[in-house]
Parts: C-alpha cells; sequence; structure tokens
C-alpha cells in the first residue's frame, strides 16, 4: 500500500480552512496554490498549506481526514497551532525532504535525512520559522536558536 497525507489549507490565519488526503502532498498544495482545480479552495482563496501529516498507508490518511473533518473548528485550529504557531505557509518545505522524513509537518525524531532546508518547526527562542537540522539539533536561520542537541 502506499503512503498518504493529510493536510490543511488556508485563507490565512485563523481563516477559512480546507481538510485534504493525497499521495501526492507536493503536487496536490501546488494544484490549490495555483487554483487549477474547481471547488472549495479555488472559491474561497485557500493557498496555504498550514498542516500536513505523513501516514505509512494511504487508507490510513483516509480515515484520519474523516475523523478530523468531524471535529469542531477549534479542534482543528489547535493542531495548526501546535505544529505551525505562525500559521507559515509549509509548501516552500515540501520539496526540501524526502517524504518519510516528516510527520504532522514537522521532521520525524532520529531522522537525518534532511541536513538542508527548513523543517516545519518554529523556533522556541525567536518563533520564526526557519529551523534547518544540524546534525542532530535544529538551529534558527533567523536568531541561530537551537533546540534538540545532545
Amino acid at each position: 500500500m502506499k503512503p498518504g497525507y493529510v493536510y490543511i489549507m488556508a485563507s490565512g490565519r485563523n481563516g477559512t480552512i480546507y481538510i485534504g488526503v493525497t499521495s501526492d502532498l507536493p503536487k496536490r498544495a501546488w494544484e490549490h496554490r495555483e487554483g487549477v482545480v474547481a471547488g472549495f479552495t479555488k472559491r474561497y482563496g485557500l493557498k496555504m498549506l498550514v498542516y500536513f501529516e505523513w501516514h505509512d498507508e494511504i487508507t490510513l490518511a483516509i480515515q484520519r481526514e474523516k475523523n478530523i473533518k468531524h471535529w469542531p473548528r477549534a479542534w482543528k485550529a489547535r493542531l495548526i497551532l501546535d505544529a505551525n504557531p505562525g500559521w507559515n505557509d509549509l509548501y516552500e518545505t515540501l520539496n526540501q525532504q524526502a517524504p518519510g522524513d516528516r510527520v504532522d509537518g514537522r521532521v520525524k525524531p532520529g531522522q537525518d535525512g534532511c541536513a538542508k532546508g527548513y523543517v516545519g518547526e518554529a523556533c522556541p527562542e525567536c518563533g520564526a520559522f526557519t529551523m534547518v537540522r544540524n546534525g542532530t539539533c535544529l538551529k534558527c536561520d533567523t536568531c541561530g536558536g537551537t533546540t534538540g542537541c545532545s
């Protein structure tokens, strides 16, 4: 079985959101951003990828999407805030990591396959969404702060 992603597109911080599932997140997020597919996201201008989860099997991603769609909006917002406090657009981070290195918009613990590029995690010191892997640490490109160092 192939892997899959659950993702959330938004019009902006605390704006309109859309929850979807796909096996090719970079392609699907691009389609939403460019408005190439008619529908809800095009009509309401949802161009920002603010959250995603990677699942080993597409069937698990489909079930998770269905569950999240039934949640109250506050729960969905909390899910986004926990992984992406600034509601930053994660689209640019997608092609900088191997698909198996991401879970919930973050690097899987112990993975070193993404030595370059942003990892989708906010800096604990300045809040900037510019954390890059630096060996076993994450280092902020904005303030130089680090986290996860052993």
